[in-house]
C-alpha cells in the first residue's frame, strides 16, 4: 500500500461521542434477524489547533453504544496532550488494552478513534484521505447493499432490486438463508429475472449454514450466475471455508468478521476465501486496513469493503487489489454532504479528510443518549 504523507503537528484536546439511532430506508432482513433502524456512535476528535476529525461506529445493539462511549472516555484519558500520530497512538492503545484484549467493543472503540485521527491529519494537510495515503481519488466500483433481505414476498423483493439499481448501480447484494434450498433459488431467480443478466448479484448467508448445507446450496448456486457467495458458514471456520472455496465454482467471500489483520492473514493462508472484505471497525480502523491491504496484495486476493462507505472509498483507492465498495446509505441523513454515487461508482469527494461533517440538526433529532 502507498506510504502516507508524514503527519503535521496536532495535539489531542478531547475525544467526544454521541449515540444516535437512524431509520433504514430498506428493511434489512438477514438470517440473523431484521434491521429497521441502526444505532451509530458519532465520534469527534478535537485538537488544540482547532482541527476536528470524525468517524462513526455501527454498534449493532443500542445497549452497546454507552459501553463503547465509556471505553472512548478511557482512550481520551490516555491520548489527551499527545501528538496526533495515528499509527503510533494505535500501537500505544493496543498495548494499554492488551490484558482485557483488543476485541469486541474495545477493538471498535480503538478503530473509531483511529479513523477520526486519520481524518484530522488529512484535514490539517488540506488533502483528501485517499491522497494522504498515497492514492489519487478515483471512482470506486460499488454495489448497493441497502436491502434485498429475507422476505415471503418475492414480487416485492424483485421490485426492491429494481429500485436499488437507481444511481446507475451495476451490482446488488441479496440475503439468503431461507429454510430450504429451493426457496433460496426462487429468491435468486426472482431478482435475476428483474435486474437482467448484466448486473452482478452477490449473495450473503450471514453465517446461516453448516458446511454440508453450504456445499449443497453452493453447488446449486453455481448454476445461477452469482458473483460471490458471502459468509455461508461460521465466520471463523477457516477449514470449512477453504473446503468450499476449493470445490465451488462461485467465489467465496468472507472477512467482515476478521478481528484485526492477524485474523485475515490466518484465513487467507488457510485458503479460506477467494475474496476478502474487512470491516473498518473490526480490522482496526485506517491503520489496520492498511496492514490488511498489504496482506491481500501479497496473496493477490481481491479486497472489498464492509459498511462505512464514506471512509472505505478512500481506503479502497489506496488498496492494490481494490475490488468492490459495499454501499449503504445509513449515515446519509446525518451528513451535510453524503457520499455521492455516479454510474455505479462511489465518488470520492475532493474535500480534506474523508469528507464527513455532521448535520447537527439531524444528529439532535436522532440522538438517543
Amino acid at each position: 500500500m502507498p506510504q502516507a504523507t508524514p503527519t503535521p503537528a496536532l495535539i489531542v484536546r478531547a475525544v467526544r461521542s454521541r449515540a444516535v439511532e437512524v431509520p433504514l430506508n430498506f428493511v434489512l432482513g438477514t438470517s440473523q434477524g431484521a434491521l429497521r433502524q441502526v444505532p451509530l456512535l458519532l465520534i469527534d476528535l478535537e485538537t488544540e489547533e482547532g482541527v476536528i476529525g470524525r468517524s462513526y461506529l455501527f454498534c449493532y445493539l443500542r445497549a452497546a453504544a454507552p459501553a463503547i462511549a465509556s471505553l472512548l472516555g478511557e482512550v481520551e484519558r490516555l491520548v489527551v496532550g499527545e501528538r496526533l500520530d495515528p499509527a503510533g497512538l494505535s500501537a500505544k492503545l493496543s498495548r494499554r488494552f492488551t490484558l482485557i484484549g483488543v476485541q469486541g467493543i474495545v477493538r471498535m472503540a480503538l478503530a473509531g478513534f483511529d479513523v477520526a485521527a486519520w481524518d484530522a491529519v488529512a484535514i490539517a494537510q488540506g488533502q483528501p484521505l485517499a491522497r494522504l495515503l498515497g492514492a489519487d481519488p478515483r471512482p470506486i466500483p460499488a454495489y448497493n447493499s441497502c436491502g434485498l433481505g429475507l422476505t415471503d414476498d418475492l414480487g416485492a423483493l424483485a421490485d426492491e432490486a429494481e429500485r436499488l439499481l437507481l444511481g446507475g448501480f451495476r451490482a446488488v447484494k441479496l440475503r439468503l438463508g431461507y429454510p430450504t434450498l429451493g426457496r433460496d433459488i426462487e429468491a435468486v431467480r426472482a431478482v435475476r429475472a428483474r435486474i437482467g443478466d448484466g448486473i452482478a448479484l452477490m449473495v450473503d448467508y450471514n453465517q446461516a449454514l453448516t458446511v454440508d448445507e453450504a456445499m449443497a446450496r453452493g453447488r446449486a448456486l453455481d448454476a445461477e450466475n452469482v458473483f460471490w457467495l458471502e459468509e455461508p458458514i461460521r465466520h471463523d471456520d477457516y477449514a470449512g471455508a477453504a473446503m468450499l472455496a476449493q470445490v465451488l465454482e462461485t467465489p467465496v467471500q468472507i472477512g467482515e468478521n476478521f478481528s484485526l489483520p492477524a485474523a485475515m492473514q490466518v484465513a487467507l493462508d488457510a485458503g479460506a476465501a477467494d475474496y476478502a472484505m474487512p470491516d473498518l471497525e473490526r480490522i482496526g480502523g485506517v491503520t489496520g486496513w492498511r496492514q490488511a491491504a498489504e496482506i491481500a496484495a501479497a496473496r493477490g486476493v481481491p479486497m472489498s469493503s464492509h459498511l462505512f462507505p464514506e471512509v472505505s472509498a478512500h481506503l479502497l483507492a489506496a488498496t492494490p487489489t481494490c475490488h468492490f465498495l459495499e454501499y449503504v446509505d445509513w449515515a446519509d441523513v446525518l451528513l451535510r454532504e453524503p457520499l455521492a454515487i455516479a454510474d455505479g461508482h462511489a465518488v470520492i469527494p475532493s474535500r480534506p479528510g474523508h469528507g464527513m461533517v455532521w448535520n447537527e440538526d439531524a444528529v439532535a433529532r436522532y440522538r438517543i443518549d
